[in-house]
């Protein structure tokens, strides 16, 4: 089935979910999506309910039991086209469940699709809900009386999500989907704001990152350069009476998950990371505590999709842990210092003093992680060669004097040594990346060889906002080992200057 056109860079996801509906199996099917507020899950969900008929209820927050389920009883009968007074008013969950699995079968055979939206509202006062869910599964497998249906059951809540499907929990080894929707990636969100030039699109996606629903919130027009970006920041993500502002945001999704609420633990952790700490060593030291007791908090932060743990491919050490989420690490890092400015009225002051933080701790750091994202997307073996890892790393020179990063590296990891395919350097300043960039890379390399890696088919990259000097791009065409990304070329706007012959 054709991905509906109000559907955008979902084409894999739509594909999963058709067909796990469409699926002849004649008995229930069970899936379950999840993702972070504001990502399109309703979005999506809904249109498939169009697309298959189907029947899409949606959980209420702090909602009692009772009118949950009456409010459930209203949206089977709507659908099957009754007055819902024919409903029981006692009517138990068991019972409305298999009455909307029987209305959705009798309509659409054994691809009868209920969509259950926002999961862990119910769960919260009805947490009986995934075993009953269950005992309908297992009835469905071994009783030619209650045969056929699909249901997709979708949260916001990511511990209550993740934890569905897990251990000994009563849906465990029954869903046949378990999908996590992404955010967009950055052409799609300039796509999606309708932003036709790169450089303002990066800033709104470093600020914001690729959740769709961000656009909803605001009814200030999308920046169309960098002019109007800075009035747009101060205007909405600065601004206190706005929906958009990054706090109620911050604040929001951090409320959304059951197992964060008013836990101040949870909050030190995030706001650690977001300071620059980047190990429970270095995170224990700012709150005072001992690293063994944050592996759990910090586990339960990553998990739900709040921290980031990057490994170095290169190192056994410790992960790298990073905020995940662009709205938290802008509040952390940008509305938080600059707290009284933004509260008396001073957003753009407060945005003009921020721009060295933004730009070394947000915009860089978001410019490199989207190089790597693009080499993912367009690695070919051409570029590449026969590569699987791509990541950041850290390497001492020869004489373990100096540290260097390598901002994208490509590999294949082995026992003793890796095989290098790609060394690479992002950077989101304002200076075109010229010859001396190049000469950089090779001493990397020549690093990377002392280390004992195989380094013997590498090619360097350059990934540059400003873009590159001509004698650089010159240098590069007649070398035919190094690859130059540009920004609209990570916009999938252009062909890189340079690709590797």
């Amino acid at each position: 089935m054709t991905t509906p056109t109000r559907l955008l860079a979902r084409d894999v996801e739509w594909s999963t979910l058709t067909k796990f509906v469409a699926h002849p199996d004649p008995h229930l099917r069970l899936g379950v999506l999840s993702g972070r507020r504001r990502v399109g899950k309703s979005y999506l969900l809904r249109a498939l309910a169009d697309a298959m008929d189907g029947l899409y209820v949606s959980a209420v927050a702090e909602e009692g039991p009772v009118t949950a389920r009456q409010r459930f009883a209203g949206d089977i009968a709507r659908y099957a086209g009754v007055n819902a007074a024919l409903f029981r008013a006692d009517a138990d969950w068991e019972s409305l469940l298999d009455a909307a699995i029987g209305l959705t079968v009798q309509r659409r055979g054994v691809s009868g699709l209920l969509i259950i939206d926002e999961l862990p509202y119910w769960m919260a006062h009805s947490p009986e809900l995934p075993g009953l869910l269950q005992l309908l599964y297992d009835r469905s497998q071994t009783d030619h009386g209650h045969t056929g249906g699909r249901i997709i059951l979708c949260g916001s809540a990511m511990s209550v999500m993740n934890n569905l499907l897990s251990g000994t929990k009563a849906l465990r080894g029954r869903a046949v989907v378990d999908m996590r929707l992404r955010p967009f990636n950055l052409s799609t969100t300039a796509q999606h704001w309708e932003i036709d030039d790169p450089a303002t699109a990066l800033r709104l996606h470093a600020t914001l990152g690729g959740s769709p629903g961000y656009r909803n919130l605001t009814s200030h027009p999308a920046p169309q350069n960098l002019q109007e970006f800075d009035t747009w920041i101060s205007s909405t993500v600065l601004n206190p009476g706005q929906a958009l502002f990054s706090r109620s945001e911050a604040e929001y999704l951090l409320r959304e998950d059951p197992q964060f609420t008013g836990s101040s633990l949870h909050y030190a952790i995030i706001n650690a990371v977001a300071a620059g700490a980047t190990s429970p060593t270095k995170i224990g030291g700012l709150l005072e505590r001992d690293r063994t007791s944050l592996s759990r908090p910090i586990e339960m932060l990553t998990s739900s999709g709040y921290l980031e743990q990057a490994a170095d491919p290169l190192w056994k050490r410790r992960p790298v842990i990073t905020v995940a989420d662009p709205v938290i690490r802008f509040h952390n890092l940008i509305t938080v210092p600059n707290r009284d400015l933004i509260e008396t009225g001073a957003s753009p002051q407060a945005w003009r003093e921020s721009q060295p933080t933004f730009v070394s701790r947000i915009l860089g750091p978001h410019f490199e992680e989207c190089s790597r994202e693009w080499l993912r997307r367009h690695a070919t073996s051409s570029i590449l060669g026969e590569t699987r890892t791509i990541a950041s790393t850290v390497i001492n020179d020869r004489g373990g004097r100096a540290k260097h990063e390598i901002d994208v590296i490509a590999l294949t990891p082995g026992s003793d040594r890796a095989t290098v395919g790609l060394i690479g350097e992002a950077k989101a300043t304002l200076v075109r990346r010229g010859p001396a960039d190049l000469e950089r890379l090779e001493r990397l390399k020549t690093a990377l060889h002392d280390q004992g890696h195989d380094v013997t088919g590498a090619r360097l990259g350059l990934f540059s906002m400003e873009g590159f000097h001509p004698d650089l791009v010159t240098v590069a065409r007649r070398r035919g080992d190094v690859l130059l990304v540009d920004l609209p070329s990570l916009f999938d706007q252009a062909e890189p200057p340079v690709l590797p012959g």
